[in-house]
C-alpha cells in the first residue's frame, strides 16, 4: 500500500505525555494510519523529510483575541505560523457582536483599551457586515482560513447592545434586560457560539478608562445569563477574574453557575502578588468542586505573561508623568532630545505620576522583574 503522505525522521511529540521519539508517520486522507520507527515506512505519494523538526498534534489556543482579525486574515497570523490549528476568541468579555451600527467605534475602543490592539488597524480592517451574533458567525464562515476557529459571545458588547449607555457604564440591568441578554446568548449558542465570557478584573478597561461592561455584574445577572447555557445544554462560561478575590468573591456564584448549567465554567489561574498563596486555595476549591460533580476548570498560561516597555509602545514607565505627557506626541527622535533636558529629567524624578496607582504597582513595586534588553533578539 502506498500512503498518501509519509513524514520521515521527525521527532514526534504526540501529546500523550510520553517523552518525544524519532518516528515515521503515514497519513491517508485525513487520518494518521501508521506511526513506526524511522526508516520503516516506505515512501508515499508525497514524502517529507522532517529531520531536525518537531512533529506534534495541532495546538488548540483557548484564549485569543482575533475577533476582528479573522474577518480579514485567512492565515490568522502569527498563530497560523506556529502550529496552532484551532483558536478560540471572544474572551475576557470583549468582542464585536452583537453590534449596533452606532456602537462600532465604541467597540473598537473597548478592544483597544483591554487588549492593546491598535484602533487604527481595527478601524481599517473591520468591514462590519453584521449586527447580530449569528450574522457575525455567518461572516466568519465566508472567509477560508488555515485553521479552525471558535468564538464566544462576550458580555461587553452584549450589555451595550441591550442596555445602551447604561450597559456600557456598568449600571444594574432590569429583569427584562437580563431576560433579553439571556435570549441573545441562547440565540448565539444555537447559531454556533462556543460559549459566553465576561471580565471581573479591574485591569481590563476601555480606552477611556471605563471598566469592561459586566465587570461589576451581580449574581442575579450572571445566573440569568447562565440560564441560556442551561436551556441549550452546551456552552462554556468563561471569565477573567481578579485573582486575589476568587476564593471569597467569585467562587460562590461560580458553583451556582456550574450547578445550573452542568457545563464547564473556566477561569484562568494565576499567582498574584497581592495574594501569592491564593492559588493553593483555588486548587483546594477545585478539588472540592470536582468531588461534588461541578465542572469548574482552571486554565494556566503556557509561559509567564510579560510586557515590553518602550517609548515606541503603548506602555512604559514614563507614560503617566506630567513632564513626559507634555512631549508624548512628538516624534521619537524629538522626544529623546526633550527627555535629555536636565529640568525635564528632574521633574520626571520628582513628580508623582498621574495614573491612579498603576506606576506604583506595575513599575516601582516590580523593579526586580524588569530587565533591560539590548538588540533585536530578545531571550524571552
Amino acid at each position: 500500500m502506498t500512503h498518501d503522505l509519509v513524514i520521515r525522521n521527525a521527532h514526534l511529540v504526540d501529546g500523550s505525555g510520553q517523552p518525544g521519539r524519532d518516528a515515521d508517520v503515514a497519513v491517508d486522507g485525513d487520518t494518521i494510519t501508521a506511526v513506526e520507527p524511522p526508516g520503516t515506512i516506505a515512501a508515499g505519494t508525497r514524502t517529507v523529510d522532517a529531520h531536525g523538526l518537531l512533529l506534534t498534534p495541532g495546538f488548540v489556543d483557548v484564549h485569543t483575541h482575533y475577533d476582528a482579525q479573522v474577518t480579514w486574515d485567512p492565515y490568522v497570523t502569527p498563530s497560523g505560523w506556529h502550529g496552532v490549528t484551532t483558536a478560540l476568541m471572544g474572551n475576557c468579555g470583549v468582542g464585536f457582536a452583537p453590534a449596533s451600527p452606532d456602537r462600532h467605534e465604541w467597540l473598537i475602543q473597548l478592544m483597544e483599551g483591554v487588549e492593546d490592539i491598535p484602533g487604527s488597524a481595527l478601524t481599517e480592517g473591520i468591514k462590519w457586515g453584521w449586527e447580530s451574533y449569528p450574522e457575525y458567525l455567518d461572516v466568519l464562515e465566508q472567509l477560508p482560513r488555515v485553521m479552525d476557529i471558535g468564538s464566544s459571545i462576550a458580555h461587553g458588547p452584549l450589555r451595550a447592545y441591550v442596555m445602551g449607555e447604561r450597559g456600557a457604564a456598568n449600571a444594574e440591568p432590569t429583569d427584562a434586560e437580563i431576560v433579553e441578554m439571556a435570549r441573545l446568548v441562547e440565540e448565539a449558542l444555537r447559531a454556533g457560539a462556543f460559549g459566553f465570557t465576561t471580565s471581573r478584573t479591574p485591569i481590563h478597561k476601555a480606552k477611556d478608562g471605563e471598566l469592561v461592561p459586566g465587570t461589576t455584574a451581580d449574581e442575579h445577572e450572571l445566573l440569568g445569563i447562565a440560564a441560556a447555557i442551561a436551556r441549550v445544554g452546551r456552552g462554556v462560561f468563561g471569565f477573567a477574574p481578579d485573582h486575589a478575590l476568587v476564593p471569597v468573591q467569585e467562587w460562590p456564584w461560580m458553583r451556582k453557575v456550574a450547578a445550573l448549567t452542568g457545563q464547564p465554567i473556566c477561569v484562568n489561574l494565576n499567582q498574584s502578588d497581592k495574594a501569592p498563596e491564593v492559588w493553593r486555595e483555588v486548587l483546594r476549591l477545585l478539588d472540592e468542586a470536582h468531588a461534588d460533580g461541578l465542572p469548574i476548570i482552571a486554565q494556566v498560561a503556557g509561559r509567564s505573561i510579560g510586557i515590553l516597555y518602550c517609548l515606541q509602545g503603548s506602555v512604559h514607565p514614563l507614560l503617566f508623568h506630567p513632564a513626559y505627557q507634555e512631549i508624548a506626541d512628538l516624534p521619537l527622535a524629538e522626544r529623546l532630545v526633550a527627555l535629555a533636558e536636565p529640568e525635564r529629567r528632574r521633574r520626571i524624578i520628582d513628580e508623582i505620576p498621574d495614573d491612579g496607582g498603576f506606576f506604583q504597582s506595575a513599575v516601582l513595586n516590580g523593579l526586580g522583574r524588569i530587565w533591560l534588553v539590548d538588540g533585536e533578539n530578545i531571550d524571552y
